[in-house]
């Protein structure tokens, strides 16, 4: 077993906000695909991409990428007069899909519509197969008019073929903050939901459900797991189950400016416990990552991964 790593960089030029890979073979040091330049590019919406999340369909074996279709070097001194509230507001109701069935040739980039006019901007998918459904579920934080385009909650959609999409539900709402960036995993039949909320903390916090359908539960351990860390610096969780059985936490780093921002590791014994504590020296990144996800894969596909040249795909 080996790790993909899919993710952006945290850059002031358009390249920055396009799709990066990486590979692991324990999960803990990383090495970059194609000389950490992009692997794949967005050519339709935003004209960039960011929050990536990758699956591989259990019934079909293909792979999968979701991003936001969201370009802040191209839009925000532009198109959103450097407002991130009007992102929010008036940001792309789409996210943006790559697929492909071995990892090295991808479709081209498509928009999949799931907001109407009364969502805001559709952030940081995620996504899961829900095995009571029996489809998957396209999670992603999102602002709605139903508040006034106040506090964001995690909003989800269900696909059995990745080509019809059902109508948005809410899937978590904090009652006193806006929530974004969840990432879900399963362990011993129960949920665990990381999610990053704007205030009571200003932190990611952990949940845990026996079901999708809620409801959630606070893990109060991981919590103080998290207690010596600032607050209102860290988002964007996604996590792995390491070869020994332990699990990886990334947290995304944002308490500093343009590309020095990316993800610190933490380590627990299980999401169970809630216990994780921060790892850097176990660790090795070729550079810092931005907000992305950990796919599991076989060693045949790393080296297939590693051999290919990626040159031939740039535009």
């Amino acid at each position: 077993m080996s790790y993909l790593f899919v993710h952006f960089k945290e850059k002031f030029t358009p390249d920055g906000e396009q799709v990066y890979f990486a590979l692991s073979r324990d999960g803990l040091s990383w090495e970059a695909v194609h000389g950490g330049q992009p692997v794949l590019w967005a050519f339709y919406g935003d004209y960039g991409v960011r929050d990536m999340t990758i699956v591989r369909d259990h019934l079909t074996g293909r792979f999968h990428i979701f991003a936001t279709d969201l370009s802040l070097s191209l839009g925000m001194r532009g198109k959103y007069h450097r407002s991130w509230d009007e992102i929010s507001r008036n940001g792309s109701k789409c996210l943006a899909h790559w697929q492909s069935d071995d990892l090295v040739h991808w479709s081209e980039e498509e928009l999949i519509s799931l907001g109407d006019e009364h969502f805001g901007c559709l952030w940081a998918p995620d996504i899961l197969y829900d095995r009571q459904r029996e489809a998957y579920l396209l999670h992603f934080s999102c602002a709605h008019d139903e508040n006034g385009f106040g506090n964001k909650k995690i909003w989800y959609s269900l696909t059995k073929d990745f080509i019809t999409y059902s109508k948005p539900e809410i899937l978590y709402a904090k009652q006193d903050s806006s929530v974004i960036d969840s990432a879900i995993y399963e362990e011993n039949g129960l949920y665990y939901m990381f999610i990053k909320s704007d205030h009571n903390p200003s932190m990611v916090i952990l949940e845990k459900s026996a079901s999708l359908q809620g409801p959630w539960e606070r893990v109060e351990a991981f919590d103080r797991s998290m207690s010596g860390l600032a607050t209102g610096q860290y988002e964007a969780p996604t996590a792995v189950r390491l070869k020994d059985g332990r699990w990886s936490l990334y947290l995304d780093f944002y308490g500093t400016k343009g590309r020095m921002q990316g993800y610190v590791p933490f380590i627990a014994p299980s999401l169970s416990s809630g216990e994780f504590v921060r790892s850097d020296e176990a660790f090795h990144f070729p550079y810092h990552f931005k907000h992305g996800t950990i796919l599991e894969i076989t060693d045949e596909e790393y080296d297939r991964i590693a051999a290919q040249d990626w040159s031939v795909f740039e535009c």
